[in-house]
């Protein structure tokens, strides 16, 4: 487990966060949105406790896309930074991008979402963890 407060931030380290109880789970996701928002094959995301997530600086830099289903999508305006997301059905839902973080946060990856999509230009490895072809079951 990380020492916490986990810290993080964005690309330009105007945005900065911190994360205050123990992470819940991570995973790695495949779908075409993740690809095109990250621009690799597949995003690593951590779950974090509700009201664990506190904004230290740049609140007023963070932007929101929100597609028109699917968790919405926060990032940094200045730098383009993509920082976590956020279920539109319950804003408690917060997955933080795993790239964020300033150390190792202490937690895994323990499966593979949306592998239906998976990029065909890199293979999902050979890793052990559960695939779904669309999304995690609990």
């Amino acid at each position: 487990m990380a020492e916490l407060p986990l810290s993080g931030g964005c690309l330009c380290a105007r945005v900065r966060y911190e994360i205050t109880k123990p992470l819940v789970s991570a995973g790695y996701c495949h779908c075409t949105r993740c690809q095109r928002r990250t621009g690799t094959a597949a995003a690593a995301s951590a779950r974090i406790a509700p009201g664990s997530l506190r904004i230290l600086s740049g609140q007023e830099l963070i932007k929101t896309w929100r597609p028109p289903d699917g968790f919405a999508k926060l990032f940094c305006s200045n730098c383009g930074g993509a920082l976590w997301s956020q279920s539109q059905e319950d804003p408690e839902v917060i997955s933080v991008r795993m790239g964020t973080f300033d150390k190792d946060p202490g937690i895994r990856p323990s499966a593979r979402s949306y592998v239906a999509y998976a990029a065909p230009w890199e293979p999902i490895p050979d890793d052990g963890l559960p695939r779904f072809p669309e999304a995690r079951k609990s």
